[in-house]
């Protein structure tokens, strides 16, 4: 079996993953958040990028990388960088890895109508509050389940202060959406979106979606999207996303009943 290192010096990996338009991969070789983990300390031939729920696998298909990421994790997404990674985590992972599309939208800083977002953004009810994630609201949702990644990312607010963002809407002072980022990286964020699931279809994620946004922009951010599902696609297609792609992932969840 063979040894995996982790990169003390991220940008080691970088040849791997040239051409990949995924900011979570860039939060990595950064050293911003994350970490990558390879099959040698300098000029790797296998590597994994590993954030939060998601792992992405780039060069020659490694068995200890597929391996590693779900062995410490109950739940990792694991995205292949080829085929032959694709092939190796159905072999390693069996009926473990459910196969999934996600989709993928192009990076166009210059490409959201402003003023269309703006409207949106003003549009909510009287009933509710749109507030710009703080420090309270950084702690009160790190406590919430639902909302948790919002913030989960970050070591602390200062951090998230640093490299975060997110715009929240509440109720009677308690989150019911919001849109925050997933994780950072110099230059933009992901964007992580929910809705409480009893004011789900009130167009409560458009508007904080809208918010934030206008926000990056006006930090000179890319608010990066990455949709989960059909519903998070239309939504961004919706605020000014064009698709770039439908891309295949695995979702690997241990003791998954098959």
């Amino acid at each position: 079996m063979g040894e995996l290192f982790e990169l003390k010096r991220p940008q080691e990996a970088a040849p791997l993953f040239e051409g990949w338009q995924e900011t979570m991969i860039w939060s990595c070789l950064q050293g911003v958040m994350g970490r990558i983990y390879a099959d040698a300390l300098e000029k790797p031939a296998s590597a994994a990028a590993l954030l939060g729920d998601f792992c992405f696998l780039a060069g020659k298909p490694n068995r200890e990388l597929v391996l590693y990421g779900p062995e410490r994790r109950e739940f990792l997404i694991l995205v292949p960088g080829n085929g032959g990674w694709a092939e190796l985590i159905e072999t390693c992972h069996g009926a473990q890895a459910k196969k999934v599309v996600r989709y993928a939208f192009h990076k166009e800083a210059d490409g959201f109508d402003r003023e269309f977002l703006q409207t949106a953004a003003d549009g909510l009810p009287e009933e509710y509050t749109l507030r710009m994630m703080d420090e309270a609201l950084f702690r009160r949702c790190g406590e919430i389940k639902w909302c948790r990644d919002w913030v989960s990312q970050y070591e602390n607010y200062k951090m998230y202060q640093r490299y975060g963002l997110g715009a929240v809407i509440l109720k009677d002072g308690e989150p019911v959406s919001g849109a925050s980022s997933y994780s950072g990286y110099r230059g933009g964020i992901e964007i992580e979106i929910d809705t409480r699931e009893d004011y789900r279809r009130q167009g409560l994620a458009f508007v904080c979606g809208a918010k934030l946004i206008l926000e990056c922009r006006r930090r000179g951010w890319y608010p990066s999207w990455d949709a989960q599902n059909p519903w998070s696609a239309a939504l961004a297609r919706k605020l000014g996303y064009r698709p770039a792609c439908e891309y295949t992932a695995y979702e690997v969840i241990k003791h998954r009943e098959i």
